[in-house]
């Protein structure tokens, strides 16, 4: 969604809010009496969007996945900072954890506040789901039947199968390997079409959603969605200043020089609040501030941009967290595994996607992993867009950390005076 069109979804939702919180007053009448039936409308909605999780996560996994690995088959360099990336986004997971708990701690949910929300926002929705045992668990990972799987939310099942197959398509040869990519990412393209119809009906989606939420929770569900907003942002921001000590000790800058030279791209990133959009800005930084050589951050951050989102892992997870945390429910040890799995997983199949799509397609199926419903997405999707600008923030931020963890003054010297020739004695 554009900017206007979120702030005309945060409108929505603050009317809904509002109506309904009047109709729980003993207010409207009539109007009560028509309440359910206008949060069917947001049900409704909120389903839309549900039946494109699993075909647009199986499509952006095998074409993302043939997208790394035809990548890292152009050099070293290209190797390196997929590498980077692998063991960036694995920290990043772990971080969103224990920063997750860690503020859910100091700054707990109000249990009558969100027993009140949950009721409005997901009254018919099913509860979370406890895993029993790691032989549950193992037995997940490989279903029988992989289509009976994901009409169950079976989604590290698919996100396991999507990976295989993934995997298997760049073993092929070329010509059947580029029309199986080709297939899969038209058919991603075509559910994000879907994806933004869909979204077109937010306002109403969301108004629909916000009265059923108002008419249980009253205004107090706006402190919670407050709440929700900044814990989001909070974990985001602490795991984004994590970059700075990594570049400090293994990148080829120092890191006052990188802190202070990459502030102005920070706020070009969050006044567009799009990787894609600053990479520009990232690319004369690179090259004209942090000394990167252009053949370098011509690579790097391209590269960056198409298959790196830093803070999906830690923003999503975030998410999920709160969501347990409204529900009163704590996930096992395994599920959390199986959730930082998964959100490594969709990290790579989103990137590139805009903010509201990616949050739906990224955080459903991390929600699934950690056995929670994701009836409550409908409605946190409308404060997004104040995430979103940590969270871009943060892309670009681990954008230009890869950049200077990937780029090695020593070998690139050695690489041009072998490019050059030896020299004459």
């Amino acid at each position: 969604m554009t900017h206007r069109r979120s702030l005309i979804v945060l409108a929505c939702l603050l009317a809904g809010l509002a109506l309904g919180a009047w109709l729980q007053a003993g207010h409207g009448g009539p109007l009560r009496d028509a309440a359910p039936v206008i949060e069917s409308v947001g049900s409704v909605w909120l389903n839309a969007l549900r039946m494109t999780v699993g075909p647009l996560v199986f499509a952006l996994l095998v074409s993302g996945i043939a997208g790394v690995t035809d990548a890292m088959a152009t050099g070293r360099l290209a190797t390196r900072a997929v590498a980077w990336f692998s063991v960036l986004l694995v920290l990043a997971g772990g971080l969103a954890v224990l920063l997750s708990l860690g503020v859910l701690a100091l700054w707990p949910v109000d249990p009558q506040a969100a027993a009140a929300f949950v009721a409005g926002a997901a009254r018919d929705g099913p509860g979370p789901i406890a895993l029993t045992s790691v032989g549950e668990w193992l037995r997940s990972l490989v279903p029988s039947n992989i289509v009976q799987a994901a009409a169950d939310d079976a989604i590290l099942a698919l996100v396991v199968f999507a990976t295989l197959f993934g995997f298997a398509a760049t073993r092929l040869p070329s010509a059947q390997r580029n029309a199986l990519t080709g297939f899969f990412t038209a058919m991603a393209e075509a559910m994000i079409v879907v994806v933004h119809w869909v979204l077109l009906a937010a306002p109403v989606g969301v108004f629909a959603l916000a009265l059923g939420v108002g008419l249980h929770a009253g205004f107090g569900a706006a402190s919670l969605l407050l709440q929700y907003a900044a814990t989001v942002s909070l974990v985001i921001v602490a795991g984004t200043l994590v970059l700075y000590p990594i570049v400090g000790l293994w990148g080829s800058v120092p890191l006052r020089r990188f802190a202070v030279e990459i502030a102005p791209v920070q706020v070009v990133a969050a006044s567009t609040q799009s990787s894609l959009a600053t990479l520009p800005a990232m690319i004369e930084c690179a090259r004209d501030t942090l000394g990167v050589p252009q053949r370098v951050a011509g690579l790097v951050l391209p590269l960056a941009v198409a298959v790196f989102r830093y803070t999906s892992p830690i923003g999503n997870l975030a998410v999920c967290f709160f969501i347990a945390a409204l529900y009163g429910f704590e996930p096992s040890l395994l599920q959390v595994a199986t959730a930082v799995l998964v959100a490594f997983a969709v990290s790579v199949a989103a990137v590139g996607l805009p903010g509201q799509v990616s949050f739906i397609t990224s955080v459903a199926p991390i929600c699934l992993a950690l056995g929670l419903p994701v009836e409550l997405l409908g409605i946190l999707i409308a404060v997004e867009m104040v995430p979103d600008v940590f969270r871009t923030i943060g892309n670009v931020t681990g954008d230009l950390a890869v950049t200077t963890l990937a780029y090695r003054p020593d070998q690139a010297a050695a690489a041009d005076q072998a490019a050059a020739g030896s020299p004459r004695r």
